[in-house]
């Protein structure tokens, strides 16, 4: 499941969810809504794994 890797990324590099998510989707409440139940599309999932793979260390 991508919230918990998103979880885990942000636990590991101090991120805030806020800043993960503008930086991924330009919308501070993409990680909150996802654990109220928001589902992300293919492409959310894509642009998820990419930031991460490209900011290994949390600095977006």
């Amino acid at each position: 499941m991508v919230l918990m890797v998103v979880h885990k990324y942000l636990k590991a590099t101090g991120m805030p969810p806020t800043k993960f998510g503008r930086g991924v989707a330009n919308d501070p409440r993409l990680v909150g809504d996802m654990a109220r139940g928001r589902v992300p599309g293919p492409d959310m999932v894509a642009r998820i794994k990419a930031f991460i793979a490209a900011h290994p260390e949390g600095r977006a």
